[in-house]
């Protein structure tokens, strides 16, 4: 008989693991990730599914007349990439892009993307994002090539009606706040180096962010190297050695296992007490990632790469994943963001968003959070853009003593970018 959820974290407590206490009660929340036992016939569940799919996120009910956007610009200063977009009334937004990506895609953006928008009632935000697909067969390249300009003009538009109702972003695609602040699990993303030097750099940034949680990556990547040999292994216990018990720890593997090996990772990850096991297997193999759920206690995490909502569908529906981790810039916006979210609420699954580390991302993760019910306990960080000259009245976007950072409160992003610095840019042409 399977093991259940329950008889596993009594395992954990009384027996004679390496540690010898659970966490505090955020890791309890993350074992407690129902995934086993769906409830219904996978017909009935798709059907629940397909349901919450039809509903709007959008709150277009805020905005009486129609908003008919004159102009959407793509603008470049240095590294640093910005959306703006004017109405014909007169209102504005601004969004800044993830600079990594849109320094490869700005071309699609301009010549694909933007043209769609212009002249249309930005109230229809939902059926834009739909339709700009089609335009120019935009479908043939879904991945990053369109999503991340996508999600661009979507933050910007969204910016802009927040401004116009005064109103943070996340109470346009929400009823009510659910997170007024968020405590952030600091990621590593290095691999390639010793055991020894990962724990050394962990201590170097979470020093800086005083998180209370913490996610280094396993294995090699898409693949089945990894380098130095014999570092997953070595670093799973050493990490938890080092950080003590009450540390929240998870890893993210990118792919780098097959079946069988992403099980016995995930056993010694189980040992020691993880929160979550994020990618064990390349994330396009759906099968196989239900076999690596099926097989371990500790809850499966994935999203990151994935562009479709069909395939969350499937995921969530077979019990692949217990925690979603959709990107804002990756997956195409907050609206498309926000129905991978319903659908895992659906099945009582965690909704732990991934952000991309450049720009700005980590605010919109955070005005994201605030309006979803499911979110984790601990969300990522990465880094502070020191680049960019902005200034935000409700936050200081910095994690304090605890490891939490408040989210902006102010209208749309929250965050405003010094004019001269919008001033000095150049707006990209076709």
């Amino acid at each position: 008989m399977k093991t259940s959820r329950r008889k596993f974290l009594a395992t954990a407590l009384s027996g004679g693991a390496a540690i010898a206490a659970l966490p505090h009660a955020a890791h309890a929340q993350f074992l407690n990730a129902p995934r086993h036992g769906l409830p219904g016939t996978l017909e009935e569940r798709y059907a629940k599914l397909d349901a919450i799919l039809k509903q709007p996120v959008f709150k277009r009910e805020l905005f009486h007349d129609p908003v008919i956007i004159e102009s959407v610009e793509l603008l470049v200063n240095g590294k640093q990439y910005l959306c703006r977009v004017r109405s014909k009334d007169g209102h504005e937004g601004i969004s800044v892009s993830n600079a990594e990506q849109m320094s490869v895609l700005y071309p699609i953006f301009v010549k694909h993307i933007a043209p769609f928008f212009i002249g249309k009632d930005a109230r229809d935000l939902e059926w834009l994002i739909t339709e700009s697909t089609i335009y120019h067969n935009n479908y043939k390249a879904k991945g990053l090539a369109i999503w991340v300009p996508i999600s661009t003009i979507e933050f910007a538009i969204l910016d802009m009606f927040g401004k116009m109702a005064n109103l943070p972003m996340g109470l346009l695609i929400s009823d009510k706040i659910y997170n007024h602040s968020i405590s952030v699990y600091q990621a590593n993303g290095e691999r390639g180096i010793s055991a020894e030097e990962t724990i050394e750099h962990l201590k170097e940034e979470v020093a800086i962010s005083k998180a209370k949680a913490i996610k280094f990556k396993l294995g090699g990547r898409m693949s089945h190297i990894e380098t130095p040999p014999g570092r997953s292994e070595k670093l799973i216990p050493l990490v938890r050695k080092t950080f003590g018990d009450q540390m929240i720890i998870s890893a993210d593997a990118n792919g780098s296992y097959n079946v069988a090996e992403a099980i016995r990772i995930g056993k010694l990850m189980q040992q020691y007490k993880y929160a979550f096991f994020e990618e064990p297997v390349p994330f396009d193999w759906y099968e196989e990632t239900k076999q690596v759920a099926d097989a371990l206690e500790i809850p499966i995490a994935g999203g990151e790469q994935e562009p479709s909502t069909h395939n969350f569908r499937w995921l969530v529906a077979n019990g692949g994943l217990s925690i979603v981790q959709q990107d804002m810039f990756y997956f195409g916006g907050m609206v498309r963001c926000m129905r991978v979210a319903r659908m895992a609420n659906a099945f009582g699954k965690q909704c732990i968003p991934h952000i991309s580390s450049t720009g700005l991302g980590y605010v919109y993760m955070m005005h994201f959070v605030t309006a979803i019910p499911n979110s984790g306990p601990y969300h990522e960080f990465k880094e502070f853009n020191n680049e960019l000259p902005y200034h935000c009245a409700t936050s200081t976007l910095r994690s304090d003593s605890n490891g939490v950072i408040r989210v902006p409160t102010g209208p749309g992003f929250g965050v405003d970018i010094d004019p001269d610095f919008l001033n000095q840019a150049t707006v990209l042409k076709a």
